[in-house]
């Protein structure tokens, strides 16, 4: 019985090495393709995941998704009608909103208010001038409504 538990840990202790080997090879061929290569920045991040990470590895992980594009929205109001009415619209058509004049839009990130402000008009284009931050407090506190 000792015999069978001895082979089964020298099987173990080479499947080990065999794992160790590879690693050490693929760590070989990263450093000769250079460590900037995207592919090797994601295998550091997913290889050195942890539940608190250190400090050093923050800023390059939230490089990678910097340039991820979101779609920002400025809502003016909103409204609910029938489908009747929906399909009555034509040109020049008014739809009443529920958002009052001089009241603040909210600016919305993927449809998660973030943000509220004030239409501004620079160089014939419209834009907005943000007037309040949402925290991320107040959004958790607004998700429990």
């Amino acid at each position: 019985m000792a015999e069978e538990i001895g082979a089964g840990q020298e099987d173990a202790d080479s499947v080990m090495d065999d794992w160790a080997a590879a690693l050490a090879e693929q760590e070989v061929a990263e450093a000769a393709a250079g460590s900037s290569a995207p592919e090797a920045q994601a295998a550091n991040i997913f290889q050195n995941f942890d539940a608190t990470p250190p400090a050093g590895n923050l800023p390059n992980n939230i490089d990678m998704i910097l340039d991820i594009p979101v779609s920002l929205t400025v809502e003016l109001g909103r409204t609910k009608i029938a489908i009747r009415s929906l399909l009555q619209l034509a040109q020049g058509s008014v739809v009443e909103l529920d958002g009052l004049a001089g009241e603040p839009m909210d600016v919305l990130v993927n449809g998660c208010l973030i943000a509220q402000g004030e239409v501004v008009v620079v160089n014939d284009k419209f834009g907005i001038r943000l007037t309040d931050i949402i925290t991320p407090a107040e959004r958790i506190r607004r998700l429990h409504k």
